[in-house]
């Protein structure tokens, strides 16, 4: 899944969740309603595909309000060599099992992205898009896998090498 398949499965999924439980409520398929607000801090590599292996730290806040079944969330990533990313976008959950500590979540977001002599991923405008699977303790931290992918999408044409990450992430609830 090196491309826009997360982005393209949050959309579908959540389109599917929405008209089966938001557009029935009083608020609207795509009404606004309050969420847990988390801080995420996560590490791990970028996979060796057309990019160097190198290291990055994410750090991403979700907001603490959803539109229908789609949360809010800003992010920002700088990479070993000086790679940076800052976007804005939407997350989907996943519901695993109701009740159940395990969780699943796919995102979508766009941001801009300077490469400061470090992988050149072919734009300034770059799609992020991904999945993280895991855990929630009683106290609503989050322990979690995630994997993404990031490329222009071929808006700007020609050169388009994508990249992937493998992290492990921690999220927190700021309420």
């Amino acid at each position: 899944m090196a491309d826009g398949t997360f982005a393209i499965l949050m959309f579908v999924a959540g389109l599917a969740d929405m008209s089966v439980n938001h557009c029935g409520s009083g608020t609207g398929c795509l009404g606004r309603s309050e969420t847990t607000p988390r801080l995420a801090v996560s590490a791990g590599q970028v996979l060796e595909r057309r990019a160097s292996a190198v290291g990055e730290i994410y750090l991403r806040y979700d907001l603490g309000h959803k539109n229908g079944p789609f949360g809010h969330a800003v992010g920002l990533s700088l990479g070993e060599h000086g790679e940076s990313w800052f976007g804005v976008g939407q997350t989907y959950d996943v519901s695993v099992l109701e009740r159940s500590p395990f969780f699943a979540e796919l995102h979508a977001m766009t941001g801009v992205y300077l490469d400061n002599g470090g992988f050149d991923l072919g734009g300034p405008i770059i799609f992020r898009s991904g999945a993280e699977v895991g855990w929630e303790n009683r106290r609503g931290w989050r322990f979690g896998l995630s994997y993404d992918h990031r490329s222009h999408a071929g808006v700007f044409g020609g050169h388009n090498p994508g990249m992937e990450t493998v992290q492990f992430r921690v999220s927190i609830p700021t309420n």
